[in-house]
């Protein structure tokens, strides 16, 4: 292998447009990969941004169908939502993008890795947990681990000396990762959690107040827990995503704006535009709560938690995320049907379900009369359900025993 050659997770950003240069002066070749995931950028330009600023080079990888067929699709299915508000935007496209790197590495023959992830955060598990699950001889270069930059103005001051090209400024210094499902906002005026966000934060979305004001109606088709088309339409999962977000954004739907814990222990704060993604979520919900026993959702509820958990530590290549994948896709083999979606004004409200496997039967839910259901047999479930709480209270009277249950 080259021990001077390296694989470089490059943006055409502050960050890996400084690590190239700095890695140049390391005594480095440097190849550059970048992986589609959707963010919108011109590619032909991050190439050419790349062997100008110096790469021996540059791999653009379009994954953009593969990232959320065989990685989002996984989180919507099992409900994965972290601390009940983040849908996990970035921590899907890591372990795709950890998998090409090391592609690259095989394929050039390389045995370094670098990225751009600082030493506070939660990329730099997921990339490297990737990376050593898929190839534990890669060795891994994390140049804000090492260097003496301490911060983006560090950074910026350092592109400027060498002439490098760059987009970010000291007045909009918002550290943002971006691709089909979401765009993330870090840093800036959002380093104080009493500080609004700005509007003009928003690059998807436009914010509630400026959306319409009549409401949008949209279905989406659900066949096995996935999303296949959108108000009837069959659709490939790259092109319902850029649906729903062109209508969730419209509608100033999937703005969060949190406080989470980092898997490193500390709190931090960001905002996360994912309007598609919000839409579809809310919709499988619904579906599920449409399809799904009681007891089976129950349980799926705290598998979602952890699933969630997983993604966000970057814990895709695990034996676990195996195991409970194979739990969730048993639950989703009558996820199948349409949701009816009310957009207003930066809510998505489901407003109609229907599946052949509804479990809603109107003969026995109905406030009319009916001949399937007789209700004096109710007297006798509540009799058994409640036997605990009663020979609890008939212990109490008959020994004496004050009861912490009253009525006075």
């Amino acid at each position: 292998m080259a021990d001077n050659k390296v694989i470089l997770a490059y943006s055409g950003g502050l960050d890996t447009s400084v690590i190239l240069t700095w890695l140049m002066e390391k005594g480095y070749d440097v190849i550059a990969v970048c992986v589609n995931v959707g963010q919108e950028d011109d590619m032909a330009e991050v190439e050419k941004k790349a062997y100008a600023t110096g790469a021996k080079k540059c791999y653009i990888i379009d994954d953009k169908e593969t990232f959320i067929k065989d990685f989002v699709w996984h989180g919507v299915k099992a409900g994965a939502i972290y601390e009940n508000d983040y849908l996990l935007g970035t921590a899907y496209a890591r372990p795709l993008i950890a998998k090409e790197l090391v592609k690259v590495a095989h394929a050039e023959n390389a045995q370094v890795i670098a990225h751009g992830c600082t030493g506070k955060g939660n990329d730099q598990v997921r990339f490297e947990s990737g990376i050593h699950a898929l190839d534990p001889s890669l060795k891994v270069i994390a140049p804000w681990r090492e260097w003496d930059m301490k911060s983006r103005e560090d950074l910026i001051a350092y592109a400027d000396e060498k002439k490098i090209p760059i987009s970010a400024t000291l007045k909009k210094i918002y550290s943002r990762d971006q691709n089909l499902w979401h765009i993330s906002h870090e840093g800036g005026n959002l380093e104080d959690p009493w500080n609004i966000h700005e509007d003009d934060i928003h690059v998807m979305s436009k914010t509630p107040e400026a959306a319409p004001d009549e409401p949008a109606y949209v279905d989406i088709t659900f066949d096995k827990g996935v999303p296949v088309a959108v108000d009837g339409v069959d659709m490939g999962p790259v092109e319902i995503v850029e649906k729903l977000n062109e209508l969730g954004a419209a509608n100033g739907v999937g703005t969060i704006d949190i406080v989470e814990n980092r898997l490193v222990g500390m709190k931090s704060r960001g905002v996360y535009e994912t309007p598609g993604g919000t839409i579809i979520y809310k919709a499988h919900q619904d579906l599920e709560k449409l399809v799904l026993d009681r007891e089976t959702m129950m349980f799926k509820n705290h598998v979602a938690i952890k699933y969630a958990q997983i993604l966000y530590d970057g814990q895709w290549y695990t034996p676990l995320r195996d195991a409970l994948d194979a739990f969730v896709d048993s639950t989703q083999d009558v996820v199948t049907g349409v949701v009816k979606m009310k957009l207003y004004k930066g809510s998505a409200v489901p407003a109609a379900s229907k599946s052949k496997y509804s479990l809603f039967n109107e003969a026995f839910a109905t406030f009319g009369e009916d001949e399937v259901y007789d209700q004096s047999d109710a007297e006798g479930f509540i009799n058994l359900f409640s036997l605990p709480q009663k020979i609890r209270a008939i212990n109490c009277k008959q020994n004496g025993i004050p009861s912490k249950y009253t009525a006075d």
